[in-house]
């Protein structure tokens, strides 16, 4: 039997699809290149030898930037936004699982926010803080402005896992005298905990690479998508493509980590 002939549709997809790969890791590319340019090199093509200078000049006290600092603050920030964007979405989602007064305007207040200009909320909640003789930081007032993107995609990503989840297997737990506690934790929770890692994951980079809503909460001390912002007017040598580079694999890694863990709860739960 010969191949079935490809559609011009197919050919214009795949085109697209390609040129969408390029614009995507293209510039990228050029930074990760650019990081290893010699001790000599500038800004620009072409490489004026090839070195890991500027990856060691990371690690040195710098006249501009403060990275390990930003980096910290990011991480910390992060993980902050991450626990609270699982433990809220969850209960999100369990609590629209049944019908009670107001649950439709409920949720669409809960969503609103993903329609706002996200330097809208920055500015607002800086002002707020302001008003109330609160001083804005990174971990206080930047870290409910995360809250406001991260929130919204959590709540709609586990409805859409209840919405398919059957309520068969938490009545065949309590037929066979499980309690509401031996059920979610025995078997709902496993059931859901890949989902549940996702959502984290999102919360985590959705706030690690976070910046028109940090702008203006952040306070006095920058996290790390603003001190590369800031670097960009200050930083005149290949350090801030290095730090580009590494901040890029870290973020690899941890999408790698979180799909292996996905991945080693999918068998687990297979095995059982």
């Amino acid at each position: 039997m010969g191949r079935e002939k490809r559609s011009r549709e197919f050919y214009f997809l795949a085109g697209f699809f390609a040129l969408f790969v390029l614009f995507l890791y293209g510039p990228l590319s050029a930074i990760v290149i650019l990081s290893f340019q010699g001790e000599n090199g500038g800004l620009t093509f072409p490489l004026n030898g090839v070195s890991l200078h500027w990856f060691a000049n990371l690690f040195e006290t710098q006249a501009v930037g403060d990275f390990g600092g930003a980096f910290q603050r990011s991480l910390t920030l992060g993980l902050m936004v991450m626990v609270v964007t699982v433990v809220v979405s969850l209960l999100a989602g369990l609590a629209f699982r049944r019908k009670f007064f107001g649950a439709t305007a409920l949720f669409y207040l809960a969503i609103a926010s993903l329609v706002v200009p996200s330097i809208i909320i920055s500015l607002g909640i800086g002002v707020v803080f302001q008003q109330l003789g609160l001083q804005p930081s990174w971990y206080t007032s930047a870290f409910g402005a995360h809250l406001t993107w991260t929130l919204p995609f959590g709540v709609m990503i586990m409805f859409a896992v209840f919405n398919r989840f059957s309520p068969a297997y938490e009545e065949a737990a309590r037929d066979l005298g499980a309690s509401s506690w031996q059920t979610f934790r025995y078997v709902l929770l496993p059931m859901i905990a890949p989902s549940l890692i996702g959502v984290g994951l999102f919360g985590f980079s959705l706030s690690y690479d976070e910046f028109a809503r940090t702008l203006m909460a952040a306070g006095t001390f920058n996290t790390l998508p603003l001190e590369i912002y800031g670097m960009t007017t200050n930083v005149t040598t290949p350090v801030l493509y290095a730090l580009g580079t590494v901040t890029t694999v870290f973020s690899f890694l941890v999408i790698l980590f979180t799909l292996f863990l996905i991945r080693r709860l999918n068998k687990n739960r297979g095995a059982a």
